[in-house]
């Protein structure tokens, strides 16, 4: 079984992503694409336990009123310098009120770890092995100046 960075602990990875858009998977466990969970909803739903996965060029607000009926929602970068997913994180978590596994799939590094644990993310599919040196990336700074997710007081009013 795959593994992933959780809550800052590496743990089995119980998910599969799904990106075929045409077919249905033949049982719950997995992320699939927004345009698969748009138009068979229904027949996913029969499944079991689906998430769904928005592409960088899809906002959160296409998942309308299902956005707290998943346990996961994962946001797919298509490429390591596309930081459209580090706006829909902080958009899931402070406009959406979304609490669930917020999870960042594709091509990021682990450089990006630390940002993305402050916009919202706390689960990271790396497409790395090295899991374990991923984790010491979370303390490459320790502090921050602006609030975000993680901190919510700039750092002139936690003086």
């Amino acid at each position: 079984m795959p593994k992933i960075i959780k809550d800052l602990n590496v743990v089995e990875d119980s998910w599969q992503v799904w990106r075929d858009t045409e077919s249905l998977p033949t049982s719950g466990g997995y992320i699939v694409p927004l345009a698969l969970w748009q138009a068979h909803k229904d027949a996913l739903l029969a499944l079991g336990d689906i998430a769904v996965f928005l592409a960088s060029d899809q906002s959160p607000k296409l998942l309308g009123a299902d956005i707290n009926s998943f346990a996961v929602i994962a946001v797919d970068f298509p490429k390591f310098a596309d930081g459209r997913g580090f706006s829909y994180g902080r958009e899931l978590r402070e406009q959406h009120g979304f609490t669930g596994e917020l999870r960042a799939i594709g091509d990021f590094m682990r450089d990006q770890l630390y940002f993305l644990k402050r916009c919202g993310f706390n689960s990271f599919a790396l497409q790395s092995d090295e899991l374990d040196e991923a984790l010491a990336s979370f303390n490459d700074f320790s502090d921050a100046y602006q609030p975000s997710i993680d901190q919510a007081l700039p750092i002139f009013r936690r003086r």
